[in-house]
């Protein structure tokens, strides 16, 4: 037989209503945090390989060297 807990008062029962969505609101915040990180990394390699082939005297004006930028770009965009 299954047991369901019953809060003591009114004032527990509206806090185990309120946990769920507080973490479920949490884990959205974070979700939505590292599909920006991860849109920002591709934008960013996208961005840089166009650079590359559009204007590869950039490259050197910004310091890196090509193979520097061959492998950023190679990256998925989880990995930092």
């Amino acid at each position: 037989m299954n047991h369901i807990p019953i809060p003591a008062s009114r004032h527990q029962a509206a806090r185990v209503h309120e946990e769920k969505p507080l973490r479920l609101r949490a884990g959205l915040a974070t979700l939505r945090g590292v599909i920006a990180t991860w849109d920002r990394r591709a934008r960013f390699r996208r961005d840089l390989e166009q650079l590359s082939s559009s204007d590869p005297h950039l490259i050197d004006d910004i310091g890196l060297a090509r193979r520097q930028v061959e492998i950023e770009i190679a990256k998925h965009l989880w990995q930092a």
